[in-house]
């Protein structure tokens, strides 16, 4: 992108709503409670012929450096400090309050570039409120509606005029190619085809837990920098924003969610919203990193966690974190391990790393579990290999018997990866009990290495070609 563009106003004038409309997606949640945004968020723009890159922040408040609000006010200063021009919000129907004079001069102070906008200008009565966003000194503003997409082309010539047209209009990088998280999905011709894993392709990683568990903690400290939001209250993050950054050369993508509570907790609609946004992230990443407050680990709720992201198919990695607080670390490491061999069958031979988001301890174990992990998600299996599996298991435990007739599993193939996924041809499918598909996929995973990953196993029934034909008469 050419330039970069940071939107910022008080809360509730409609930041997030101009900002999704720019960046052509819902990508940040909007309510009519004031204090939604509280991350920046980066995004890509596109206004007209203009592309850009462009921040949403939170809403600019006086508050003291210690509390929330004080920190959501550095994180926007940041944004505002690292972007070339700001777009400056008022809300013309409600008019100018003290805190939009404060703003301004704090804009002014900076000396870059600022375009102001009149946000809800649509709205009857807006007209006092537009005429006296004149008289914060920033030029003339510029009239839109953000929700209805008014006044977008006075917008782009106000930010061309801001910046300059060479700025505006210069080289755009290279243009960032989107993942294909479903290039696992598909049949290889050769079923003996066994892909080299790439060691530098860029990786998606989503970041889970339980409200408080340290998630936020934990990124920053992988970036090294306070960039995401962190505090001893429960349920800062709500939005989920991604960060990028290389480790080992490699370019990692993680997203930061908001806290899962039990379902039956959350009843508030922004909370409602929060946690579809974090359910998206763990749909839209290959790698989930699930983090456990290592003083209080296996929660019911954490367990749930584990069991979504299993069954939405990602690969997963535990995080212990607050590993710093915990004295007697042998003990608690003996019961970490039993606890998640016992109760989470589902995905035996997770890998689990013992972290500090405070001290930054465990992290390099931590991301080579994520991509050891992401090795094992990606593996295909030759078709050879498999079948010579599949025959020692069947002689070593045969299918059972259903009304008197022995089950025969004929072919095994592997058919997609991301996770592994088999079909196995047998005789009569609808008759192979639950426990037998356990034994093959446990199997699987011993023999093949295929530990800590969802394994999905499909049967196909055998056509018989003269089924249905009447026998011919002589």
């Amino acid at each position: 992108m050419s330039f970069t563009v940071a939107i910022v106003g008080r809360p509730n004038v409609g930041k997030s709503t101009l900002f999704n409309r720019l960046v052509g997606k819902k990508l940040a949640l909007v309510d009519d409670l004031p204090g939604v945004t509280r991350d920046r968020r980066p995004g890509e723009a596109r206004l007209v012929d203009l592309r850009f890159r462009i921040i949403d922040t939170a809403g600019l408040e006086e508050a003291d450096e210690d509390s929330l609000q004080g920190r959501m006010r550095a994180q926007t200063e940041a944004a505002i400090d690292e972007a070339d021009l700001s777009l400056f919000i008022v809300d013309a129907k409600m008019g100018l309050t003290p805190l939009d004079s404060t703003l301004a001069e704090m804009l002014r102070r900076r000396g870059k570039p600022v375009v102001l906008v009149a946000n809800k200008s649509e709205a009857r009565g807006s007209d006092a409120g537009f005429y006296d966003a004149y008289s914060l000194g920033l030029g003339e503003p510029c009239p839109i509606s953000a929700e209805h997409g008014q006044g977008m082309i006075d917008l782009r010539d106000a930010i061309v005029e801001a910046i300059g047209e060479d700025k505006a209009f210069g080289e755009d990088d290279v243009a960032e190619t989107d993942i294909d998280l479903r290039q696992g999905d598909v049949d290889f011709e050769d079923e003996d085809y066994e892909p080299v894993y790439d060691e530098t392709k860029p990786l998606r990683i989503a970041v889970v837990g339980r409200p408080n568990a340290g998630k936020s903690t934990l990124i920053n400290r992988f970036l090294g920098e306070d960039r995401l939001l962190t505090g001893p209250e429960a349920g800062i993050t709500r939005d989920s924003i991604s960060v990028e950054w290389d480790w080992r050369g490699r370019t990692i993508k993680m997203f930061d969610t908001a806290g899962m509570r039990r379902r039956a907790r959350v009843v508030e609609k922004l909370e409602k919203l929060s946690v579809a946004d974090a359910l998206r992230a763990v749909r839209f990443a290959e790698t989930v990193i699930i983090v456990f407050d290592a003083t209080i680990p296996f929660e019911k709720q954490d367990l749930h966690i584990v069991d979504f992201v299993a069954r939405e198919g990602r690969a997963a990695v535990l995080a212990f974190n607050k590993w710093d607080l915990i004295e007697d670390r042998q003990k608690v490491l003996a019961d970490l391990r039993e606890k998640t061999e016992r109760l989470l069958p589902q995905v035996r031979g997770i890998r689990a790393v013992t972290v500090s988001g405070q001290t930054g301890d465990g992290l390099d174990r931590l991301m080579q579990a994520v991509v050891e992990t992401d090795k094992v998600w990606n593996k295909r299996i030759s078709t050879s290999k498999l079948n010579r599996w599949l025959e020692f298991q069947t002689q070593s435990h045969p299918p059972p018997a259903v009304s008197g007739r022995r089950l025969k599993l004929k072919y095994i193939t592997q058919i997609k990866s991301r996770p592994p996924g088999f079909i196995i041809s047998t005789s009569r499918p609808d008759a192979l009990p639950e426990s037998y598909t356990r034994y093959l996929i446990n199997g699987l995973r011993d023999d093949f290495g295929l530990v800590g990953v969802p394994i999905r196993i499909s049967y196909r029934g055998t056509v018989n070609p003269f089924e249905g034909k009447a026998k011919k008469k002589h």
